[in-house]
């Protein structure tokens, strides 16, 4: 159990059978009346955001939250096959259970993946990745002046927009989180 007043970004709360990230929290005392709390919540599953006011002092049950850190080995059909780092177990998981980030996934990757009880809600990849260009128009020399960029595959499939005189076969740095190119990587 929580009270309200202990709030902070990223706290996990449950509430109507589901798990809520605390994205914004704001205690407000009016100058009549009893002080409440106001908050921005933020559903785990689904990613819905709601505004919710608690009074303050008001006991919510806290969400417990398991954590393991897990390592991609390979890819079975649709699913993709996982070890746990700490028992050597192995666990599978669907594309819709890890998301949109599943494009940067290759083997060896190790991944947190966050679990509510059996169900897991979030598999969160390593901020950025390093992989390897398969596939870009080439890039004329002399033609950087005007910073343009252009689209790239990389190993995994996804598509990256890269500078223009970026080449097959290059390693390149990725960001996970907006998709963005961060630099050539150095061998």
């Amino acid at each position: 159990m929580i009270s309200s007043n202990d709030f902070r970004p990223g706290v996990t709360i449950e509430l109507d059978g589901n798990v809520w990230r605390v994205v914004e929290f704001l205690h407000v005392k009016p100058g009549k009346g009893s002080a409440f709390v106001r908050t921005k919540l933020k559903n785990a599953q689904n990613g819905n955001v709601v505004e919710r006011t608690f009074r303050a002092g008001e006991v919510v049950p806290q969400a417990n939250l398991e954590k393991s850190t897990m390592q991609h080995t390979y890819k079975d059909g649709e699913d993709f096959v996982f070890m746990d780092m700490e028992t050597y177990e192995e666990g599978r998981l669907s594309a819709s259970q890890i998301g949109d980030r599943v494009k940067y996934l290759k083997e060896g990757m190790e991944v947190n993946v966050v679990r509510w009880g059996a169900q897991v809600l979030e598999v969160e990849l390593p901020n950025s990745v390093v992989l390897e260009v398969t596939q870009t128009d080439p890039g004329l020399k002399g033609d950087t002046a005007t910073g343009g960029t252009k689209p790239a595959i990389v190993e995994t499939g996804a598509q990256v927009m890269v500078p223009l005189f970026i080449t097959i076969g290059e390693r390149i740095k990725v960001d996970t989180r907006s998709d963005t190119y961060l630099g050539r990587e150095k061998d």
